[in-house]
């Protein structure tokens, strides 16, 4: 997920290892990304694993606060969709 986030925005100067999978991305502490960010990375989602993440959901601003929770949203969208559960 690191690696999608890096090549989908063009962070040059960021290695995927470097990136805390705990740490805020929408915080200059973290990433430092921006709503903008958020949709782009989101499309990429969209079309790379088929999991669609709304602007409208509840969840999306806690599913987007970290690395860690925005790839487990993704692993568990996958395996929901998989199981049919």
């Amino acid at each position: 997920m690191a690696r999608l986030i890096i090549d989908v925005l063009n962070i040059d100067d960021v290695d995927p290892v470097e990136i805390e999978p705990d740490a805020i991305m929408f915080d200059d502490t973290g990433l430092g990304l921006d709503s903008i960010d958020a949709l782009e990375i989101a499309v990429a989602i969209a079309e790379q694993y088929d999991v669609h993440i709304s602007a409208e959901d509840e969840a999306t601003k806690e599913i987007f606060a970290t690395l860690a929770n925005l790839t487990a949203h993704v692993i568990e969208e996958n395996r929901t969709r998989q199981t049919g559960s």
